[in-house]
This record gives C-alpha cells, sequence and structure tokens, in this order.
C-alpha cells in the first residue's frame, strides 16, 4: 500500500504554475517550477522537521531568495505590487507611494522594503532590528520607533495609517485594500 504526503502551498496565481498537492513516496517531482527565479533550493536538514506519531518521516525544503530581492516578480506575470500603495524597487533603490518617489535614507529604505515585503506580518522591534539593522547594532527598540516616525512623515498624513504600531509588539505594513 502506498502512503501519500500531503504538500500545501499558498495559492498560486500564475496560470502557468499549479498547487502543490499529494504525492506517492516514489515520484519525482520537479520542484524547478514552483521556485521564484533567482530562488535555489535545498533539503532541509532532518533534524529541523517534526515528527508525527504513526506517520513516516517528513520531508521538507529550504528556499533561498537572494537578499537583494525583497520581492520577486515571475516574467511576464503582473507583479502582485503593481496596484499596491507603496512600490518598491530594490534594484534601483527605489520606493514610491502614490507614483511619489520618497527620499529614504539607507535604512528608511531597507525598513520600509522588508515591511511591504511581508505585509500584515507583525514584526517585534528585536526582529526588526536584527533583519534591518544586522546583528552587530548596538541599540534599542527606540531606534526602530524613530526610524518607523520618519517613515510615517515621508509617506504622507494620507498614508502613514499603512504602518500600524502593535502595541507592545513592533509594526507591521497593512497595505490598502479596495482601491
Amino acid at each position: 500500500m502506498a502512503t501519500t504526503r500531503s504538500l500545501s502551498s499558498v495559492p498560486v496565481t500564475s496560470p502557468a504554475r499549479h498547487r502543490l498537492r499529494a504525492v506517492d513516496p516514489d515520484e519525482v517531482i520537479d520542484v524547478a517550477e514552483f521556485l521564484p527565479p533567482g530562488a535555489t533550493w535545498l533539503p532541509a536538514p532532518q533534524h529541523t522537521l517534526p515528527t508525527l506519531p504513526g506517520q513516516p518521516p517528513m520531508v521538507g525544503y529550504l528556499v533561498l531568495i537572494p537578499a537583494d530581492r525583497p520581492h520577486i516578480a515571475e516574467p511576464g506575470v503582473p507583479d502582485a505590487t503593481d496596484d499596491a500603495l507603496v512600490r518598491i524597487d530594490s534594484v534601483q533603490r527605489t520606493a514610491e507611494v502614490d507614483g511619489r518617489e520618497l527620499d529614504l535614507t539607507y535604512l528608511e529604505f531597507e525598513l520600509l522594503a522588508h515591511l511591504v515585503a511581508h505585509p500584515h506580518r507583525v514584526h517585534t522591534r528585536d526582529q526588526l532590528v536584527t533583519t534591518v539593522w544586522g546583528y552587530g547594532h548596538v541599540g534599542d527598540g527606540r531606534t526602530v520607533d524613530v526610524h518607523i516616525a520618519r517613515l510615517r512623515r515621508k509617506l504622507g498624513a494620507e498614508h502613514r495609517g499603512t504602518i500600524q504600531t502593535v502595541r507592545r509588539v513592533g509594526y507591521k505594513y497593512t497595505p490598502p485594500t479596495g482601491r
């Protein structure tokens, strides 16, 4: 009796791709078609995968995306951020709000790009310091607060609410809906 493993995925909007599905243990799948351009993948170390009693061992993969590309659009597929309020161009290192280019410092750009790349996700101040400033940064959460305040000013009164404060936790970017 062949067992199958269920793989789940976020719905894929590209017509060239399809959803992940259950596969037979001996079935060979070309994972390259599921990866965004520029990404590579590696088998996840077995010790990092959960084990379920009475179930076969899980197989997992790490998908590595270049750090300088927080949002990777697929060729020939409309960019998911084309209708977004804030657009980030990581190659040109520019950010726009409603078509108006923002004058950002290096760290302001990195912070905004990170938040926009992960909409609706709440980031603690410590996570933002580690991710944006790096492990070697000496400072505290107030550094993040100051940069968020500057970003909100630069976004303008009409759009400052897209970066929301989650009390006693951190911040999240919430793109407007119904535009």
